[in-house]
């Protein structure tokens, strides 16, 4: 199982931006014009590509989708390298936009801050309406400042509770079968308990603690406690009255209470190994854990703490450079790239969701009666990042070139109240020093 977790450990970090990166884009000095130096171009010629390098099998189907596309036509040659994971958003942060390649991928919250230091340009014209047509919803709201899509992505992501029906049975816990009647936090929280008082150690659940949450982990996991409870992690561009709010204080005491019946999980196997029978993670863990627990595997959402069940979503997307001279070639790659082959070939090798209808609705994992179509119903359903709404469930952490403060303040309150902070003062803190860092900032605007 060590192989299998530690490669769902790479996915997840496919899934999620890295913490370190992020941080370095504060202090970008921004423009805030979306005006850029992109020209059409005659469409013909070499282009440069820039990519992560992810997990061997993910490099493997970005190379093969290069290749085919270099062979197929004659008009345009594409030069692909690939940048390591842990330098890549540092590598775009820190390269003057004028040595920015052509396309270049980028993970989603990263994106708002490349637009205001104007390093990347509006796709729009340049992909197919197919294209554009076929992209989710979802992938497209992570994608989009002030109506224009600056980022498609091949994949997208998903969070869900995992749960073990041998132990909840016996446990005597009735469990979701759905969203339509996903567990109240009161019912989780109830699940818990049932579940530890029939454990030799009393810890039921999973919450992938290892790191701690002073990461991104800790955003994309968490908010949507935040956002389930009525709350924000921005709104019209503050914190204050939006993350802290009485239904969000009380959300995060519930969170706060789940710690004792937690496995710490150092191993990464609590759940597979049968230790907990509940486990709170995302759509990567489903290859470790069908093939520890077979039938005995539910997918579940996140319990409604009022405002509806909530996910996070968004992924590493691709994007034209602003500065490219030939934004009609790396179009016609994008048009390539996002094609069922080559989707269907990337979400394959890392198991993600599709981020385009048509690979999505034949997905073996996400189409419809698929063991993972939970996550396909909660994309299907997305809310963008500012209109939380009861009835929508995927939601796009905030699309703001200060997304690098908002992740960072947010996660130490959270892993402060985890480690028994009052959570009234840590989130009150955390909003403060978010809106201080936008006032100082003339909130971040993208004109």
């Amino acid at each position: 199982m060590s192989v299998g977790n530690g490669r769902a450990r790479r996915t997840a970090r496919t899934a999620l931006a890295l913490a370190l990166p992020l941080t370095a884009l504060a202090a970008c000095g921004g423009g805030g014009t979306t005006d850029t130096s992109a020209e059409a171009g005659s469409g013909k010629g070499t282009i440069t590509v820039w990519a992560h390098q992810g997990q061997a099998s993910e490099a493997t189907a970005l190379q093969n989708a290069v290749k085919s596309f270099n062979s197929s036509q004659d008009k345009i040659k594409v030069k692909l390298t690939l940048i390591p994971d842990t330098d890549y958003t540092k590598t775009i942060t820190t390269t003057d936009a004028s040595k920015l390649p052509d396309v270049m991928e980028f993970d989603g919250p990263t994106m708002a801050n490349f637009v205001y230091n104007k390093k990347l340009a509006p796709l729009d014209a340049y992909v197919s309406g197919k294209t554009m047509a076929n992209a989710t919803d979802a992938i497209k709201a992570q994608g989009e400042v002030n109506g224009k899509h600056y980022g498609l992505g091949m994949y997208d992501s998903g969070l869900g509770v995992y749960g073990n029906k041998k132990l909840l049975d016996a446990a005597g816990v009735k469990y979701p079968k759905g969203l339509s009647d996903a567990w109240t936090a009161a019912e989780f929280t109830d699940a818990v308990k049932k579940l530890a008082a029939k454990d030799s150690d009393g810890k039921s659940l999973d919450l992938q603690e290892g790191t701690g949450y002073a990461n991104e982990w800790g955003t994309y996991g968490f908010a949507p406690i935040v956002w389930s409870a009525g709350g924000s992690l921005l709104k019209d561009g503050k914190a204050d009255g939006a993350l802290d709010t009485p239904a969000v204080v009380s959300a995060l005491k519930t969170f706060q209470s789940w710690k004792k019946y937690t496995d710490p999980n150092t191993d990464q196997n609590a759940f597979a190994k049968g230790r907990v029978g509940l486990s709170w993670v995302g759509h990567w863990m489903y290859p470790a854990y069908g093939k520890a627990l077979g039938d005995d595997l539910v997918v579940l959402p996140l319990p409604d703490f009022g405002n509806g069940p909530k996910t996070g979503q968004g992924s590493w997307a691709w994007g034209i450079g602003a500065n490219t001279k030939n934004a009609k070639a790396a179009g016609a790659f994008l048009d390539t790239l996002l094609n069922d082959t080559n989707v269907a070939a990337m979400t394959t090798a890392n198991g993600a969701p599709p981020a385009t209808k048509s690979v999505l609705a034949k997905s073996e994992l996400y189409k419809q009666g698929g063991p993972l179509q939970l996550y396909a119903d909660q994309l299907a359903k997305p809310c963008g990042d500012s209109d939380i709404t009861k009835s929508c469930v995927a939601v796009t952490r905030p699309v703001s070139a200060g997304y690098p403060t908002v992740t960072a303040k947010f996660s130490e309150a959270l892993n402060s109240v985890y480690g028994g902070a009052d959570p009234k003062s840590a989130l009150e803190k955390a909003a403060r020093a978010i809106d201080q860092d936008f006032s100082d900032n003339a909130g971040y605007k993208i004109q």
